[in-house]
């Protein structure tokens, strides 16, 4: 979620927008704006940056250990097992 001081300034900035004689009502257009913004938010189910991070560096370590695990099985079935060798050589 957002930073609380990042919502107060867009709050701010928001008010600042107002004609002036709305301006008579910063105070609680702030307030007002801050809680609507914060609902939006959280809605919106937004995580923080270091959220993301965490997520990515787990996601990055899955990737390695998935392509790891490809390329063994991969080369367990491009060698000759017991299984195949065996009857060939049995039956001729």
């Amino acid at each position: 979620m957002l930073d609380p001081k990042q919502l107060d300034d867009m709050a701010k900035r928001f008010s600042e927008s107002l004609p002036s004689g709305v301006r008579d009502f910063q105070q609680e257009v702030e307030k007002n704006a801050r809680v609507a913004l914060q609902s939006a938010f959280s809605r919106m189910e937004l995580v923080t940056r270091e959220e993301f991070d965490a997520q990515a560096k787990v996601l990055a370590r899955t990737r390695e250990r998935l392509e790891a695990l490809e390329a063994r099985v991969a080369q367990l079935e491009g060698s000759p097992g017991p299984e195949d060798s065996t009857p060939e050589k049995a039956g001729e």
